[in-house]
């Protein structure tokens, strides 16, 4: 279980009914971190632009409450808010808004970073929101807002049109691409904007970018499983072709073609986002014979819903087969067994991006290009030693799998 660095906690699940139902549809993520104060004004400055708020602000019980701020806290936010000529407070009758909706968010906002993904946050994986709510935070104690964009639209066949309308009707310093595939990669890079990759980038595009280090994790996963005797190890992952599961899967290949092991065999199963895709998968991995002994799955969800799909067809884990996950997730503390896979902090990958991010604020290049983070491995109860190892070829298991063998090229192409 990974636990945030202050104890303090914001949440935006029950809010009082003073703040009102505007207050629950804000996407601005309340402070969780250090410096309260400049956190708490960042979130109400938010509201009153976004008109969440109109003529008064809630009163100071109800915004401590909101917030989970303590008095002191809350008034030190409102006295500089009151000095920056925000609000004007009222004896006996609570905090006048002076500024109109939207008078400051107006204006360009290049000291300020946008953050473009396809998804909204509420249906991130969890580790992606924690990241996210570390990046805002520590930009709001530099006085930088954090903007979000979300839309499928913009991650589409031709998304060159609605790319620079967003652009140029939001200009900012600097753009964080999410979850970007290689069209938005590319666009980005061409245009001159601006940018850096949370995630890895593809071949021949040259933006700064920050992202675990997926080709040795999953170059490791393979050495573990082989050290513990197994030979037919498979991987699932996405026919989608992210960068980082290229890097992912050309690690895995690697690992077990550079082993000693003459009869060790590299398996490589796609599946699309679906649950059915997942199930159909599994199906296919349960029908080989000879049987894969090891499993390397890239995402949290993804190991959930095969370990389900494997329970159900009697496969028990480790005992049957071994499973390691690439990824991490609050919430597979919560597994049994406890899964292998591994793990970095949040904070970890929001402090990467942070100092790329102030050096293109300020008009400066950036000084390291790449910078990929190896995470600790959590070797869990999912793998275990095989007792019983036979060996046997795969060759015809591949075939039906839609198999890259070791020696495979990766990069760019497609899965059969």
């Amino acid at each position: 279980m990974i636990a945030l660095a202050h104890p303090v906690k914001f949440n935006t699940a029950r809010l009082p009914a003073e703040a009102g139902e505007a207050g629950r549809r804000s996407s601005y993520a309340l402070p969780e971190r250090q410096s309260l104060v400049a956190q708490t004004m960042g979130f109400l400055n938010f509201q009153i632009e976004n008109g969440e708020w109109r003529d008064w602000l809630p009163s100071e019980r109800a915004l401590c409450r909101l917030l989970q701020v303590s008095r002191n806290t809350l008034r030190a936010a409102l006295v500089q808010l009151a000095a920056d000529g925000v609000i004007r407070p009222m004896h006996g009758a609570g905090h006048q808004i002076l500024v109109l909706p939207g008078k400051r968010a107006a204006g360009p906002q290049t000291g300020h970073v946008a953050l473009l993904l396809p998804e909204p946050i509420e249906r991130l994986r969890p580790m992606h929101s924690l990241w996210i709510d570390d990046m805002r935070a520590l930009l709001s104690e530099r006085g930088i807002r954090l903007r979000i964009f979300h839309g499928h639209h913009y991650f589409g066949p031709n998304p060159g049109t609605v790319l620079e309308k967003l652009v140029t009707r939001n200009p900012h310093g600097c753009w964080i691409l999410m979850l970007s595939d290689e069209r938005v990669q590319h666009w980005f890079s061409k245009n001159h904007v601006p940018c850096i990759v949370a995630g890895s980038t593809y071949a021949g595009i040259e933006l700064p970018s920050r992202d675990l280090d997926h080709r040795v994790m999953c170059r490791h996963a393979a050495g573990v499983l082989l050290g513990l005797g197994h030979r037919r190890i498979a991987m699932l992952t996405l026919k989608s072709r992210r960068a980082g599961d290229l890097e992912s899967e050309a690690g895995f290949v690697e690992g077990v073609r550079q082993s000693p092991h003459d009869d060790a065999e590299a398996i490589v199963i796609y599946h699309d986002e679906s649950v059915a895709g997942i199930t159909s998968a599994v199906r296919r991995l349960l029908k080989v014979r000879p049987r894969p002994t090891a499993l390397l799955i890239l995402h949290p969800h993804y190991y959930l819903a095969t370990i389900s799909r494997l329970a159900q067809g009697g496969v028990s884990i480790p005992r049957d087969i071994s499973v390691i996950s690439r990824d991490d997730d609050p919430f597979l503390s919560f597994l049994a067994p406890l899964p292998a896979r591994y793990e970095v902090s949040p904070h970890q990958m929001a402090r990467s991006l942070l100092r790329p991010v102030l050096e293109i604020l300020g008009g400066h290049p950036v000084s390291q290009q790449a910078v990929r983070i190896m995470p600790k491995f959590l070797r869990g109860e999912s793998i275990a030693a095989l007792k019983d190892h036979a060996a046997g070829s795969l060759a015809s298991a591949g075939r039906c799998f839609g198999v890259r063998r070791p020696g495979a090229a990766f990069k760019g192409q497609q899965a059969p």
